[in-house]
């Protein structure tokens, strides 16, 4: 049965996009949703996203890493299901719907898309690091030289080490720009590689710069190796509210399977 597909991508951060609205795609199957991701022998995506029905929202989204897992959320890939929701004509510049961490809203206008993402309640602040959820899990450390950085082995030897467990953790290494700007270079777990974009990642450094008094800002800057990204949000009685992830999401091709 042939299946057609759309690949997006938001800074970098590029997904395999199926419309199963139909429910008609093998969700138990994670072999076939790894090989479809694959760089190699498949289409080639940092992860594969479902568009479904819900009976209370626009749609529904459900999220795999390039391992063939379903994962948390994912802030680019949230944007980029957007994006293909209007270009499929269930939304036109607005949507609702639920991702495994709960109800999103976006604001779709002329290839931008604003993806509220949930409030963060706590941050973990330690001597090295920062560590807080913004619908998946984040370590954040600031460094010199991002730019060389080995991003990989230091990301993958804190994912895989003591400090969280099993389920690990991504990992954002962070070089300090300006006032409003910082650069970001994200390890992804279930990618298991640096990827050029991660839209939770960069929505954690934000919030974490802030909350470490870095910047006073509530309107941040993040540049990945994609492109940039930016951040908005408030606080309010030390919880961060209103939060906004925005930036480009493209439609690179369609295409069909079997």
């Amino acid at each position: 049965m042939k299946l057609n597909f759309y690949k997006y991508q938001g800074t970098g951060n590029d997904f395999v996009m199926i419309d199963n609205r139909s429910l008609h795609f093998d969700k138990n199957n994670t072999k076939h949703i790894a090989f479809l991701c694959d760089r190699r022998f498949g289409i080639g995506a940092d992860g594969l996203i479902l568009l479904e029905n819900h009976p209370d929202y626009d749609f529904k989204m459900v999220y795999y890493n390039a391992d063939g897992n379903e994962s948390s959320m994912c802030g680019n890939g949230g944007r980029c299901l957007s994006a293909f929701a209007k270009q499929l004509g269930v939304v036109n510049d607005k949507a609702t719907f639920i991702a495994i961490d709960g109800l999103h809203h976006a604001v779709i206008e002329q290839g931008v898309v604003s993806l509220q993402m949930q409030d963060v309640l706590k941050v973990n602040q330690q001597q090295d690091y920062v560590f807080l959820d913004t619908g998946s899990p984040h370590h954040i450390e600031m460094v010199n030289d991002l730019k060389h950085f080995d991003v990989k082995t230091k990301g993958s030897a804190i994912r895989y080490g003591n400090l969280y467990g099993k389920a690990g953790s991504n990992v954002n290494f962070v070089e300090k720009i300006s006032e409003d700007t910082f650069a970001v270079r994200t390890y992804e777990r279930g990618v298991e590689d640096e990827t050029l974009s991660c839209g939770t990642g960069v929505t954690a450094v934000a919030l974490a710069m802030h909350y470490i008094g870095e910047t006073e800002k509530n309107l941040v800057t993040l540049k990945t190796k994609g492109g940039d990204l930016k951040v908005s949000f408030t606080v309010e009685n030390g919880a961060y509210k209103n939060v906004w992830l925005i930036g480009p999401a493209t439609l690179v091709y369609k295409g069909t399977f079997e």
